[in-house]
């Protein structure tokens, strides 16, 4: 019989039961990849993650993440969950953990920074694994079957919808008004009918619908109802990729643009995420911070 610790936080939240929740199993030596997706089943939280023995003994862990239906290569709140639960433990594998860390993961390295508050770790922030990228234009009738909108609430004022990406695609449309974005429900066929137009290998077409709501605040919603996820509370990697579209389309010679992201308001479970976007060489460099709220602890028995 195998025994293994984990924790579960809520992500991206000022208070316990907002943001997103994870589980994070601090120890996962020893278990198998399908071992790792059956417990990521079980949770059936959008992202769970199993922290292992760095592969490269200048890192902090090698960190692999799994949605009830798949691993993913890259994910903004698992990052800043595991590196919190691991901040607060003080060390990994028998190292001390400090104020900075290294994950690695599928879509590249993974620089984490934990943040503070009266000398207690309350979060932490990350840095996305890769530059933005932009890829393909999504047709508007797409966006609306599923999200069981209209063409008519989809605005390409300052940009067509797209698939854009800092280590995990999303697609990305700008909605007109809240009204519109609390009217959105996901549309499953529809969802399968865009992963055959619009493949990648690392997703079944993710969604990300957003409206401005200040100069430098949005709310959002994120639909992956292929990954089993009808609605996710809070997505960094999304909210990562939205922070490069909207510094690629700023005024040129800006170097550093601060964007807040709140996410999860219409599922009663409120999030926030700080996003920063740093332009140099020509490449947006992205990080996501958030605060995170402990919520359980226990061990899983195999």
């Amino acid at each position: 019989m195998r025994q293994y610790a984990y924790e579960t936080v809520d992500v991206f939240a000022e208070t316990r039961f907002g943001g997103n929740p994870l589980a994070v199993i601090t120890d996962a030596s020893g278990l198998s990849a399908e071992e790792m997706q059956r417990i990521a089943v079980e949770f059936n939280y959008s992202e769970t993650t199993f922290v292992l023995p760095p592969k490269d003994a200048a890192n902090t862990a090698h960190v692999r993440i799994f949605t009830p239906t798949n691993e993913l290569p890259f994910a903004g709140h698992p990052n800043v969950g595991t590196a919190f639960v691991l901040g607060r433990l003080g060390s990994v594998f028998s190292d001390a953990t400090g104020n900075a860390m290294r994950f690695e993961e599928g879509a590249g390295l993974v620089e984490v920074a934990l943040s503070r508050r009266d000398g207690a770790v309350d979060g932490a922030s990350i840095r996305a694994p890769r530059p933005f990228e932009i890829s393909d234009k999504v047709d508007l009738a797409t966006i609306a079957a599923c999200a069981s909108l209209r063409t008519e609430d989809v605005t390409t004022l300052h940009h067509s919808p797209v698939v854009a990406s800092v280590g995990m695609p999303f697609t990305i449309a700008e909605l007109r008004s809240l009204e519109s974005l609390a009217r959105a429900v996901p549309n499953t066929a529809a969802f399968g009918e865009a992963a055959r137009r619009y493949p990648n290998p690392h997703d079944r077409f993710l969604l990300f619908l957003y409206v401005r709501t200040a100069k430098t605040t949005v709310r959002a919603r994120m639909f992956a109802p292929l990954n089993n996820i009808a609605e996710d509370p809070a997505t960094g990697s999304a909210a990562a990729a939205l922070g490069g579209l909207l510094s690629s389309l700023a005024a040129k010679g800006e170097e550093t643009i601060h964007i807040t992201v709140e996410q999860g308001v219409e599922m009663g479970r409120p999030s926030v995420m700080a996003v920063n976007v740093e332009c140099r060489d020509g490449k947006s460099h992205v990080s996501v911070a958030g605060r995170c709220v402990p919520v359980m602890r226990g061990t899983l028995t195999l």
